[in-house]
């Protein structure tokens, strides 16, 4: 939906602009590097129009590209955690395996450590 907004406001946009060079036909002088100019002032809007539009697509383009990029090592850094993750937790079940078992040796090991008068 926001995208259809976006949509329809910069077409709306596009008209003001349009209404506004088409209203403002009078040549002027433009002053270039090497001289001087007439141009009509609707392709001057509509040159500067068209043209801050495509350093705007630029800047998206290359924005979307750099946050693609983050979102790739971002994917991979939480994978690479969860791998983490799930190592350190298999580690936790084999050492509570492993203190499980030495505790159902203790009473063997007391028994054969204490004689059964001491008892």
């Amino acid at each position: 939906m926001k995208f259809q907004w976006t949509i329809l406001l910069s077409l709306l946009f596009a008209i003001i602009i349009a209404l506004f060079a088409v209203f403002n036909v009078d040549s002027v002088p433009v002053n270039f590097l090497f001289g001087t100019e007439m141009i009509p002032l609707v392709l001057i809007i509509l040159g500067s129009a068209l043209l801050g539009a495509l350093i705007s697509g630029f800047v998206a383009i290359f924005k979307s590209y750099k946050n693609g990029r983050r979102l790739k090592a971002l994917e991979k850094q939480l994978q690479d955690k969860e791998e983490e993750l799930t190592m350190q937790r298999r580690q936790i079940q084999e050492k509570d395996e492993r203190i499980l078992e030495l505790r159902d040796r203790i009473p063997a090991v007391e028994a054969e450590i204490l004689p059964p008068d001491s008892l």
